[in-house]
């Protein structure tokens, strides 16, 4: 006699009973793109909804997150002014630096994670500091990641987030925050991020495109698949203490394969091109929007995510909140 599995999907109340993947708004980690300047409230052309704010209109996102509880942030800066060598990344009078001073004094419920890297302040656009030849010298730019996140963390940073894929860059912030009394400062690494094409819309948001060549050098390549294993485990010996795996759908298997080998939180970042192609399609009418995220969010928790960076976090508070009513 054949098994009968169609016997615990018959209804809802019996699909609720056995199901085992759940998602929570504590699970939902949002980004926000915060430009230097005034009065900025800006939507991104390629992710409609997604907003660049200036600081003093911060407040506008930040209350409806309140109201939403989503109480994690990712933040993204851009400056006014770029360099070659990234000098305004760890200006103490940053952008992101102020941000974080402000979210501090007038916030008390959110949890601020630093993006760092050193794109969205080069004038070139890459994540470190150039030799004669254009290629991103390694050691060098360890110098700007560590000033860089030492100073998120004399503003009130939570976590530090490192997102460049040089080697090394775990131990040497580690050290840094650690010889400066910020040892109790959480390092969520980017262990896992690959050179993906899913990545475009970001950087109209964080002005961040190379402005020649790409990123492969340094960016991992989703043709080889024996090194994702061996970038965690290298990052934990150096102290990360979170990982992030980026992009998130088109890469499951690694998300799991990190889950199925490690006992660390993980973190998946659906990204930009991720958001960018549903919110396209359901404005096209072609999909149910909700229906589709909501498919994609219990995709990564079932691959082992524990937490989710998501630019359909307020989407997905929304969505959860009517559930639950």
């Amino acid at each position: 006699m054949f098994k009968r599995h169609r016997k615990l999907r018959k209804n809802e109340v019996i699909r609720n009973l056995v199901k085992d993947v759940y998602i929570a708004k504590e699970d939902l980690i949002y980004p926000i793109f915060i430009e230097e300047g005034e009065n900025i409230k800006n939507e991104i052309p390629s992710m409609p909804g997604i907003f660049r704010y200036s600081i003093d209109r911060l407040s506008e996102e930040l209350d409806e997150l309140v109201k939403l509880g989503i109480n994690s942030i990712l933040l993204f800066g851009i400056p006014k002014n770029k360099d070659a060598c990234a000098t305004e990344a760890y200006n103490e009078n940053g952008v992101i630096q102020n941000a974080v001073r402000f979210i501090k004094e007038k916030y008390d419920n959110f949890l601020v994670i630093c993006d760092i890297c050193c794109c969205e302040y080069t004038s070139h656009g890459h994540c470190g500091i150039l030799d004669e030849n254009g290629y991103v010298k390694n050691d060098e730019t360890l110098e700007v990641l560590a000033k860089t996140a030492l100073s998120y963390a004399r503003a009130g940073a939570d976590i530090v987030a490192p997102s460049d894929m040089m080697d090394g860059r775990v131990e040497k912030i580690s050290k840094a925050l650690a010889e400066n009394r910020f040892e109790n400062i959480p390092i969520m690494a980017y262990s896992v991020k690959y050179s993906s094409a899913f990545y475009g819309p970001f950087r109209d948001a964080a002005d961040s495109a190379p402005q020649f060549g790409d990123r492969k050098s340094y960016q991992m390549n989703f043709q080889y698949s024996k090194d994702a294993i061996d970038e965690v485990a290298e990052d934990l010996r150096q102290g990360a203490d979170i990982i992030i795996v980026k992009p998130a759908m088109a890469y499951l298997d690694v998300i799991k394969k990190v889950s199925d080998k490690f006992e660390i939180p993980i973190v998946a970042y659906s990204v930009s091109g991720e958001y960018s192609m549903v919110k396209a399609a359901a404005q096209k009418g072609w999909i149910d929007e909700m229906k589709i995220v909501m498919e994609q969010m219990y995709a990564m928790k079932r691959a082992g995510a524990n937490a989710i960076i998501t630019y359909y976090a307020k989407e997905v508070a929304k969505f959860l909140e009517n559930s639950e009513n």
